[in-house]
């Protein structure tokens, strides 16, 4: 089963790197592909729909319309963690 989620605050391949090492992490997420041009995130799994949404509040990158100055914040930290980790 594939679910789509369109997010704000998708910036870079730091930010996409920092999305997928999350999502992978949880439980029943097989796979995550993200478009940054259209800000979609595609995850294949049977993950719960609120446990993702959570994450990505979490990380920094909600679901359009839902985004406010703390999450974007939180993007631009992640954002920079994800650019370093595609460094290594």
């Amino acid at each position: 089963m594939e679910t789509i989620f369109e997010v704000e605050n998708i910036k870079c391949g730091g930010c996409m790197n920092s999305i997928k090492t999350a999502l992978l992490k949880l439980e029943n997420v097989e796979d995550v592909t993200i478009d940054k041009e259209i800000d979609t995130i595609f995850v294949k799994g049977n993950a719960e729909r609120e446990i993702i949404i959570a994450k990505l509040n979490e990380l920094g990158y909600p679901e359009k319309g839902e985004n406010t100055l703390l999450r974007q914040a939180k993007s631009y930290v992640n954002c920079a963690i994800g650019r370093m980790s595609e460094t290594k």
